[in-house]
């Protein structure tokens, strides 16, 4: 469900997001769905601009599955209220009611020098506190805010680690937020935290209809350096075959070509099945996971209707 048809645009900044490509990509979904099922929801930006009665959106991170049933459950206004106490007590600029001279720089130049303490201080603080604490998924919201490039990212002993970044919780963040909420609270979703498999197809019928955004096989994102592999893509691979034989409509994104490596393992697939391979139009000279700004890169819908 879309308010005015204006595509709204995740408060995360999630690595392969898909926002750019959502007028691609929207077109060529079923006109009419009853259930939607996002497999790799991300930061959700397909899940919230599309139309159906029923959303399920499903990731294999805990705590961002967390977090975005956080955000359903509380109210805007107290948000906001407890973000800003958060941003006072930790000394973290606030552009919105200061502007940027006031912290000696400007948009340029960014707020990671005058920031970088505080952020420190209260990213040490979050990595310390139980996830049931009532202030954790707030404290993670705000360090994502005032993170690298908006981004969320823990280690292996599982302690948000990203950097202080060059912006804060300005007018555009607030806003993007709020739009962001303001949807999750209108529309019929919830969040699971599956393997991609464990969905119970019983429950689905010709009407319902999954998308899939895995991590891509061939690019290099620090996302699915150590998670995603040949395996992996078989065994997705397989997932989708089965929807098919059970006549449940899927679209799968992905990439065929980039960077001068081939996904051969989609590729040959493709080869023997009757899906539709639509190619989409997107350079991502401008992303933070690819080499070179002169790749040529084929990225693909793929649909089994």
């Amino acid at each position: 469900m879309q308010v005015e048809n204006k595509i709204i645009k995740s408060p995360l900044n999630f690595t392969g997001g898909k926002y750019k490509l959502l007028p691609q990509i929207l077109p060529l979904f079923p006109k009419k769905i009853d259930t939607f099922i996002d497999l790799f929801c991300g930061g959700c930006n397909v899940a919230l601009n599309v139309n159906a009665n029923k959303i399920i959106c499903n990731d294999n991170n805990q705590k961002l599955i967390n977090l975005f049933s956080f955000f359903k459950q509380i109210d805007y206004e107290i948000l906001i209220s407890k973000i800003q106490k958060i941003i006072e007590t930790f000394n973290l600029s606030n552009t919105t009611k200061n502007g940027y001279s006031f912290y000696n720089c400007n948009s340029s130049q960014g707020l990671s020098t005058y920031n970088k303490v505080g952020y420190l201080n209260l990213r040490e603080k979050f990595n310390k506190l139980p996830e049931d604490d009532e202030n954790y998924y707030i404290m993670l919201y705000v360090l994502i805010v005032y993170a690298f490039n908006n981004q969320i990212r823990f280690n292996s002993i599982e302690q948000f680690n990203l950097p202080v970044g060059k912006r804060d919780f300005n007018i555009k963040m607030q806003e993007k937020l709020k739009t962001f909420l303001t949807m999750l609270y209108k529309i019929n979703i919830s969040f699971y935290c599956n393997d991609f498999s464990k969905i119970d197809l019983d429950k689905l019928n010709k009407n319902d209809f999954i998308y899939i955004d895995p991590p891509y096989l061939i690019t290099c994102a620090t996302y699915n350096e150590k998670n995603w592999n040949e395996q992996e893509e078989k065994r997705l691979l397989n997932f989708l075959d089965i929807l098919t034989s059970k006549q449940i409509k899927f679209a799968l994104s992905n990439v065929i070509e980039t960077d001068k490596k081939t996904n051969s393992i989609l590729k040959n697939w493709l080869k023997n099945k009757n899906y539709n391979c639509h190619h989409l139009i997107f350079s991502y000279k401008n992303s933070n996971y690819h080499k070179s700004v002169k790749e040529k890169t084929d990225e693909v819908l793929i649909t089994n209707y």
